[in-house]
C-alpha cells in the first residue's frame, strides 16, 4: 500500500519516468493505417514496427468487398519503395488465401537499410490501370 502510495505521489508531483522520446519508441511505432477505396473494393493497410533490428517489415492488409472476387497474389502485385525509388519485393504473405469477399493478412518485406526517409506499398490490382499507392513519412 505504502508503494503505490508513494508512486501516486511521485506521479501527481511529475517526478515519475519521462516517456521514452519518439527515437526510443521508433519512429514508425504510431503510423497510420491508410485506406483506398476503388471500384468496389476498399484496402486498408496498417504498417506494423520498423524499429531497430525488427527481422521483418510488416503491413497488416485488409481487402473487402461486396462486389468482385478478391483473388490477388500479393506476393507478386505488391512492392515497397523507399524515398530514392529503390524497390523491394515482398518476402511472403500470412494471411487468407486469394478468393471471397473479405481478406486480410500481413505482408512481409525484409528490411531497408539504412532506413529511408519515407516509404510508399504499391498494390496493383487486376483490372485497374494504377497501383494503389499508400505512403508514410519515416523520419
Amino acid at each position: 500500500m505504502k508503494r503505490i502510495l508513494i508512486a501516486v505521489v511521485l506521479l501527481a508531483a511529475g517526478l515519475a519516468a519521462p516517456p521514452l522520446p519518439v527515437a526510443a519508441q521508433g519512429s514508425t511505432a504510431a503510423l497510420p493505417a491508410r485506406v483506398s477505396s476503388e471500384k468496389g473494393v476498399t484496402v486498408t493497410v496498417k504498417p506494423g514496427s520498423f524499429v531497430g533490428d525488427a527481422k521483418t517489415w510488416n503491413f497488416e492488409i485488409v481487402l473487402d468487398t461486396h462486389s468482385q472476387d478478391l483473388s490477388d497474389d500479393l506476393v507478386k502485385s505488391a512492392v515497397l519503395v523507399d524515398g530514392e525509388g529503390r524497390e523491394y519485393a515482398p518476402t511472403g504473405w500470412d494471411g487468407a488465401a486469394p478468393g471471397g469477399h473479405h481478406r486480410e493478412g500481413v505482408l512481409r518485406f525484409n528490411p531497408v537499410s539504412p532506413p529511408p526517409q519515407a516509404i510508399e506499398l504499391q498494390i496493383r490490382r487486376p483490372g485497374e490501370a494504377s497501383p494503389r499507392v499508400f505512403r508514410w513519412q519515416l523520419k
